[in-house]
């Protein structure tokens, strides 16, 4: 039976900085729409920044659901799963907001991570509910090492062109919501 926690405090920190991968979920508002799930890897990516608001580093990959999601309704789970010995899942479920490079509080949010190119945004999310649970059926698997391909492709030219091309104009998620408006960021050039 799963727990709730009021904050995440010292050993949640600690679970979350030592699992490899999260998985972030969210949904368009009504019936119709898709939800999206999204593996996120690098360690470095991931911030408590205090006891109940966590932040992670939005790269520049493929779609753009999460940000047209947060921005329509807020909505966001964010989910860690022990691969170890340890059977453990954290829920972290909240609102989502989306910085962009414009906003005031850009610089002492992408403090919080490591070095990455391709960055595009910084998600933060104001949690309302943590909650634990057994993960008993998730599989133990070991951790060979991340893959940098995600930074070594943000830097090649080629990337980097197609990224400002793609910037330059509005962008949506695949049922139509708006996301990024034309040059809100400018992953082709940012980089912590």
């Amino acid at each position: 039976m799963a727990k709730l926690f009021d904050r995440l405090d010292e050993r949640w920190r600690r679970f979350i900085a030592e699992q490899p991968m999260y998985f972030v979920a969210t949904a368009p508002d009504g019936p119709s729409g898709h939800v999206n799930v999204s593996p996120k890897g690098y360690r470095d990516t991931f911030a408590v920044l205090d006891d109940t608001t966590v932040a992670y580093l939005d790269l520049e990959g493929s779609g753009v659901e999460t940000i047209a999601h947060l921005r329509q309704n807020g909505r966001v789970t964010i989910m860690f799963c022990s691969f170890t010995r340890s059977a453990k899942i954290l829920r972290l479920y909240g609102r989502g907001r989306v910085a962009v490079p414009s906003d005031p509080d850009w610089h002492q949010l992408v403090a919080h991570f490591g070095p990455h190119h391709g960055v595009r945004t910084v998600i933060v999310v104001a949690l309302d509910r943590i909650a634990d649970s057994c993960g008993y059926s998730v599989p133990r698997m070991e951790e060979v090492a991340e893959r940098d391909l995600l930074n070594t492709w943000s830097q090649r030219p080629d990337t980097r062109a197609r990224r400002a091309v793609r910037s330059a104009g509005a962008r949506a998620s695949i049922d139509g919501l708006p996301a990024l408006a034309p040059a809100e960021t400018d992953p082709a050039h940012i980089h912590t």
